[in-house]
């Protein structure tokens, strides 16, 4: 955490963070337009805010895309703030966010998480039903063969369609597969109205990647989830990637999910 609050502390990293939260993946030129700084300048600065793992890059050709990560400042919070105070900080949070409504025009989310375990263990705990369920409520049926059929089951409801299908299958690096599909069932199941659910349905279908990296004794989670546009799939999965994977985190180092 002192690397987080040293990053915090300059503000004009603070400022590069603003910007990276208003409009997500920005390569190094467009993070240095309408700044007095130099490009060597806000490369330092940038050098700082990944070391304090704030920024996370992802290669797209030969750009270099920086990402606002969510992951140390929520692990602040989770330090700091109660479960009894978390739902009244959330309520202003959203009423704060409600009021200034910042855009959000990336297509793309990212979120990065170090959890003391094994490759192995975390593939496991991505691909196995059991595991899933424990901390996702959602399991998963299929060969797992790139190309294959990915049967998604939440709430009790069976997803399928001939376009959820699994992308690549790395084990133990890389995993990557298209999102369900927004059925009237599943949004009974999960408490999703059909105004929403047909807002969800109306979009492009997306797809997620997992990128596993071992670092000493912890392994370094990577999730990027790619969207059409920033619509209400991106909105609502921005907000949901955190708790899940935080759940992940916590079963994999104590043996128990968060609970809701």
């Amino acid at each position: 955490m002192d690397a987080v609050f040293k990053a915090l502390a300059d503000p004009s990293r603070r400022r590069l963070l603003d910007r990276l939260r208003d409009r997500n993946g920005q390569t190094l030129r467009e993070l240095c337009e309408g700044l007095e700084m130099a490009r060597q300048s806000v490369s330092k600065h940038l050098a700082v805010l990944e070391e304090a793992e704030l920024v996370v890059t992802v290669r797209r050709g030969r750009e270099k895309l920086h990402y606002l990560n969510a992951a140390p400042i929520n692990a602040l919070a989770e330090r700091w703030i109660s479960r009894f105070d978390r739902e009244r900080v959330n309520a202003l949070a959203d009423l704060k966010r409600a009021l200034e409504q910042p855009l959000m025009d990336s297509k793309t989310f990212v979120y990065t998480t170090y959890i003391r375990t094994t490759p192995e263990r975390l593939w496991q705990a991505l691909t196995d039903p059991a595991f899933t369920d424990r901390y996702w409520g959602v399991r998963f049926r299929t060969d797992w063969a790139e190309g294959s059929p990915l049967v998604w089951e939440q709430g009790g409801v069976e997803i399928s369609h001939p376009d959820q299908v699994v992308l690549t299958y790395q084990p133990h690096r890389r995993l990557a597969y298209t999102w369900h599909t927004f059925t009237p069932q599943w949004a009974e199941a999960v408490g999703i109205s059909e105004g929403v659910r047909a807002q969800l349905a109306a979009e492009r279908r997306s797809q997620v990647t997992f990128d596993i990296e071992s670092e000493g004794d912890q392994v370094k989670l990577t999730v990027t989830h790619d969207f059409d546009r920033a619509g209400t799939l991106h909105s609502m999965c921005s907000q949901g990637w955190p708790p899940i994977l935080s759940s992940l985190k916590s079963l994999l180092e104590t043996g128990e999910p968060l609970r809701g």
